[in-house]
């Protein structure tokens, strides 16, 4: 009484032989062994190596776009940091030598006078 054809299947299914359906995601595997896994970490630079860690450990795409994104810009800001440092000791150390050389050059013979005075009290006290 069937005089129809055989509908096609829609791909990704299979017609079992007791005559259901199912995904072919959902059959059942056959076990091959254990799965091997070989993982080549080769030498590149710092942050792409950490970008293949935290991949393979399954970190996932947020973190490694927060090490592509921040470790750059870390780097960036540290040495804006360090080169105000610089510059403003090198800024000290001139005004420093400005004002000794003005002093030095304004004091009269009575500050002289005190400066010697001075270091004989400092001398007399450490003996």
């Amino acid at each position: 009484m069937n005089h129809l054809p055989e509908p096609i299947q829609p791909p990704g299914v299979v017609r079992l032989p007791d005559g259901t359906h199912i995904y072919t995601d959902q059959a059942p595997a056959t076990y091959t062994g254990p799965q091997v896994v070989h993982q080549h970490i080769h030498q590149a630079a710092p942050d792409k190596t950490v970008q293949r860690i935290a991949l393979g450990s399954g970190v996932g795409a947020g973190a490694v776009a927060a090490g592509v994104y921040f470790g750059p810009l870390l780097v960036g800001v540290l040495t804006a940091i360090a080169a105000n440092i610089a510059m403003l000791a090198f800024l000290a150390l001139i005004l420093a030598w400005g004002v000794h050389t003005v002093v030095k050059s304004a004091g009269s013979s009575e500050g002289a006078a005190a400066v010697k005075n001075a270091r004989r009290l400092a001398r007399r006290r450490r003996r």
